[in-house]
């Protein structure tokens, strides 16, 4: 692990416990959400090296980080929204926002709709897989009452 990619993992880490701070997490949740974002920024890393494409790389990172928040909420008894939204703050794409915003303000139409496209592509990507997870976590619940219920 070279230590560029060390720095980029404990940032992500600073940043998820900073958001957990403010959503005043504290304990054990909010080592958890500190190692959740960790392992959302470097699943966000690895699939930047195996599909070479932000948007997909959202999306994987998303995926992984909403299933494990799914999993450690059940364990933590915790409600999953207080260990998501921290963790994902690392993948938040405020860097295209800004850029977006600066390009409109600064007339510059090219650059507004490069960088809009990429920001609503990201923040989509996000969602999706945020709802992706939710949707196969209830339908899985349901599937497994109707299969307890028939015992």
């Amino acid at each position: 692990m070279t230590g560029e990619i060390l720095l980029q993992i404990v940032m992500a880490m600073i940043g998820a416990l900073g958001f957990g701070l403010l959503f005043h997490i504290s304990g054990s949740r909010l080592i958890t959400i500190m190692l959740g974002a960790a392992v959302n920024w470097g699943v966000y890393l690895l699939a930047m090296q195996w599909y070479d494409n932000r948007v997909t790389a959202f999306f994987v990172s998303t995926l992984a980080t909403a299933a494990l928040a799914e999993v450690l909420a059940r364990l933590l008894k915790a409600p999953v929204i207080t260990l998501l939204v921290p963790m994902l703050v690392p993948l938040i794409p405020g860097g295209d926002l800004y850029y977006t915003t600066l390009a409109l303000v600064q007339g510059d139409t090219a650059g507004f709709a490069r960088y809009g496209t990429l920001f609503i592509e990201e923040a989509g990507a996000m969602a999706f897989g945020v709802i992706l997870v939710a949707c196969l976590v209830q339908t899985l619940g349901k599937l497994w009452l109707l299969h307890s219920a028939r015992k």
